[in-house]
């Protein structure tokens, strides 16, 4: 599979991965110079969208050459990340990208990010109504599962592909891991392998070296 956004197809597609206070429009720009083909904005909360936060407006900013690009949005009520959502396709964005990955406390243990693992009839509900609500396309970015005894990750790929998600990045590890350890490729590659979506791998990729060892191995379409 390749991926398709904006009317371009990527194969593979090398993308800049979202990260809190590092992927903001100066840093994308510098990035999609060097070669990224799709950006991701920082994760911004929909709490605060809705609420108008000073901080997470300013994050949905979109420059001209930062295409294609998504906005990341994370929460874990439904009516708010919906409202928040449209809001962002305002911004002009490619795509609107559901955290499900974060594994910050603050962040997780309210049901939010990673959280969601461990309530996948709400990330259903939630995913359902972002992809027929909006205008655009739809993607999530998850890992493995909670822990290592509660690894979800080709349950949810199986569902979120039925819900009509464009595509699912997947970070290597499990919530318990946070950044610790190493990414467990091996799912990527078995997610891979459902032929369901295209998948982006994530987690320990550091260098050109990575990138390539991580698409040869998993077949991975970024």
């Amino acid at each position: 599979m390749s991926i398709k956004i904006a009317g371009k197809t990527y194969e593979p597609a090398l993308c800049l991965a979202p990260m809190e206070d590092v992927t903001d429009s100066a840093f994308r720009r510098l990035c999609k110079e060097l070669g990224a083909d799709i950006l991701y904005s920082e994760f911004i909360s929909s709490e605060a969208l809705i609420r108008d936060a000073v901080k997470a407006p300013k994050k949905m900013f979109v420059h001209e050459n930062e295409h294609p690009l998504g906005i990341q949005l994370y929460g874990a009520r439904l009516q708010a990340l919906l409202d928040s959502a449209e809001m962002a396709v305002k911004s002009g964005p490619d795509f609107i990208d559901l955290n499900v990955g974060c594994p910050v406390t603050k962040v997780a243990d309210q049901g939010m990010g990673a959280g969601l693992l461990k309530n996948c009839d709400l990330l259903s509900t939630v995913v359902a109504g972002l992809v027929k609500t909006i205008p655009l396309p739809v993607t999530v970015k998850t890992r493995l599962g909670w822990d290592h005894d509660n690894i979800n990750i080709l349950e949810n790929v199986e569902m979120l592909a039925a819900l009509g998600i464009s595509w699912i990045a997947i970070h290597g590890r499990t919530r318990s891991q946070g950044y610790k350890g190493s990414a467990d490729w091996e799912y990527i590659k078995k997610a891979k392998e459902l032929n369901l979506l295209p998948v982006i791998g994530n987690g320990d990729i550091k260098s050109v070296e990575d990138a390539e060892k991580v698409l040869e191995f998993s077949k991975c379409d970024g």
